[in-house]
């Protein structure tokens, strides 16, 4: 009985020479195709040999693995060695960038922050002069300080930086340190206090000054109780009636500089001058955002309660001065008014001459008394 071939491919050995000669004749004369070819008896030697060293662990390196080559893979194995040593600082590397595009060399995502808009450094000297003139942006509700100058002030109280203290005179370290910190308290009272923008009585400003000096708290109050043209707390505090105007936001723009010297009265004179930017909207109406401007100067002394009959802990208001832009003119009922670019003015119309309420290089001009225009809020 006969077996049943299998369908697998007969062995080499299987297939005798002549008809296997023949078949590889004809193979390569036709089309040149691949085709199984019998290995010769020394190729099977050869491989019979070569499988036992295998399998005994004694192949020998073949030309493909000979010394050039070897060298050629040592050299790639060492790139591949300092790409890993590199791999760790590239990853954080491309982890911050991820994390800020802007670092960057010319911010190829176009999220650097303009140099336009960047902070502007601490004010330690007076400017030599006004400040650039911005884009004319309009102001709204989400960028209330857009096309200002003071988009690159400080917010708030963070613009009032104190010096370093250091002893004045026979006047210690300390208490100059002490007269600075109460200037700040008055210039935040006064300007920054939700409170006092909204109208209410400074009770925080108020709380820094002395008692005991001859009329400044009683005329104040005169002002702050029944303003007029001769007791206006305006040229002190930074006030808004509420039922006109609202804040546009909760910041307030601050830029200035505050210095300090020997006093006159046996202690420590302190010398601010400072400007606040205030975005408002009306009460009630449209959302249409408009600023005013109030740059305030004050001389404060801190006296020395061994010599002068003063109140320990509290300053002697020497002079305050202001200049407000933006605000309508002939208005003495203790608030500020500012103007809006789509309303008619209100107020008596300005006689003075057009400033820049930005302009911190010069001196206020205090012989000045004539309300005059802003040529920019």
């Amino acid at each position: 009985m006969s077996e049943k071939p299998s369908d697998d491919e007969p062995s080499a050995s299987e297939i005798p020479d002549d008809v296997w000669e023949q078949f590889i004749r004809d193979a390569e004369r036709d089309s040149h195709a691949s085709a199984p070819k019998e290995p010769s008896a020394r190729a099977r030697m050869v491989t019979e040999r070569l499988r036992q060293q295998e399998a005994r662990g004694e192949l020998p390196p073949g030309w493909r693995t000979g010394p050039d080559r070897q060298e050629t893979n040592g050299r790639a194995a060492r790139r591949r060695k300092l790409w890993a040593v590199l791999g760790v600082p590239l990853a954080v590397a491309v982890a911050l960038v991820a994390l800020k595009p802007s670092l960057l060399p010319g911010d190829p995502f176009g999220t650097d922050e303009s140099p336009a808009a960047s902070p502007l450094p601490v004010e330690t000297a007076a400017p030599s002069t006004a400040p650039e003139a911005s884009d004319p942006e309009t102001p709204t509700l989400d960028e209330p300080f857009a096309g200002s100058p003071a988009l690159r002030w400080a917010d708030g109280e963070t613009g009032i930086v104190l010096p370093a203290a250091k002893a004045v005179g026979p006047v210690p370290k300390d208490r100059v340190e002490q007269a600075l910190k109460l200037t700040k308290k008055l210039l935040v009272g006064a300007n920054l206090d939700p409170r006092t923008v909204r109208g209410a009585r400074p009770e925080a400003a108020l709380s820094v000054l002395d008692p005991k000096q001859p009329d400044v708290l009683d005329n104040l109050g005169t002002a702050l109780r029944s303003p007029s043209r001769k007791h206006d707390p305006v040229t002190l505090f930074s006030r808004f009636d509420p039922e006109e105007v609202r804040p546009a936001g909760d910041v307030i723009k601050t830029r200035g500089r505050m210095t300090f010297e020997k006093g006159s009265q046996g202690g420590v004179a302190v010398h601010a001058d400072y400007t606040f930017v205030y975005p408002v909207v009306r009460a009630d109406g449209p959302t249409e955002v408009t600023r005013t401007i109030v740059r305030r100067v004050l001389d404060v002394e801190l006296a020395d309660p061994a010599r002068y009959r003063v109140t320990e802990g509290r300053l002697l208001l020497m002079e305050y001065d202001q200049e407000i832009g933006n605000s309508s003119c002939d208005v003495y009922d203790g608030y500020l008014h500012p103007e809006f670019p789509s309303s008619e003015p209100t107020g008596a119309a300005p006689s003075g001459p057009t400033t820049d309420p930005y302009d911190r290089s010069k001196d206020i001009d205090r012989d000045a008394d004539a309300c005059g225009t802003v040529s920019r809020t």
